[in-house]
């Protein structure tokens, strides 16, 4: 099921788990960042994004001959005008604001991502899980969640741990649930924070969710995917992670 597209998550939703699950409060590892001052609760737009037209980067980057095999342009490993303005604009639907046409590591994750939603059945990885679980797939960076064989929500994007604060891999459940967490340690807050291991968590975030290099170890969510999975799951529903953030 790819974003933007009726599908069966409205089957699992969940109304009225508002609350905190679980005893006591977890050392938080994460945060983001808050939005600008006066916008709304998990607004982001494209404000700073190039508009078509603009100046694009002509240099050659390092996932150039993936972006062209994405996206079907003529395959020579070397950026050209045509090139650039074609990557932009995947970069630009993807909501990286700084679309610019290079063919950089933000822009091999959003290849990633639109592989993944394109193609469902490249969504393994989870086992053999009975139930409602989050599979979270660390290598490419995409969140889906499934019961049985039915995948129930996403795929979409995260964003994991960066080099020394990895995600742990492994199965794991929601121990703990809480709507408007803040982080002391990084000062910041984690809107729909649904925590699996220690300080943890599923959680939204204000930041663009193509940012480099990484969370602290949660995994992030743009905020209205996070909303979403928030009423899609409770305490106790497993989290299975695997693989590791490249890049």
């Amino acid at each position: 099921m790819t974003e933007g597209q009726p599908g069966l998550l409205a089957l699992v939703l969940r109304s009225g788990r508002r609350n905190t699950g679980g005893a006591g409060d977890p050392a938080v590892e994460d945060a983001g960042v808050p939005a600008e001052p006066g916008a709304p609760a998990g607004a982001r737009g494209l404000a700073g994004a190039r508009a078509p037209g603009a100046e694009c980067d002509l240099r050659t980057g390092p996932y150039q001959e993936a972006a062209e095999d994405h996206l079907s342009l003529p395959e020579d490993g070397v950026q050209s005008a045509d090139d650039c303005e074609a990557i932009r604009q995947l970069q630009v639907r993807n909501e990286l604001t700084a679309a610019d046409g290079y063919a950089g590591v933000e822009t091999w994750r959003i290849i990633q991502f639109e592989r993944a939603a394109a193609q469902p059945s490249s969504l393994v990885g989870c086992g053999q899980e009975t139930g409602v679980v989050v599979c979270v797939d660390l290598t490419r960076q995409v969140l889906w969640v499934r019961d049985g064989t039915r995948v129930l929500f996403g795929p979409v994007p995260v964003r994991s741990g960066m080099p020394g604060y990895a995600t742990r891999t492994g199965r794991f459940a929601i121990y703990q649930r809480v709507e408007e967490q803040w982080s002391d340690l990084y000062d910041g807050p984690m809107p729909f924070s649904q925590f699996f291991s220690g300080g943890q968590a599923l959680h939204g975030s204000y930041r663009e969710i193509w940012e480099e290099p990484g969370s602290h170890g949660c995994v992030n969510l743009r905020y209205r995917d996070a909303e979403r999975l928030w009423r899609a799951l409770r305490v106790g529903d497993t989290v299975r992670l695997w693989g590791e953030r490249d890049g």
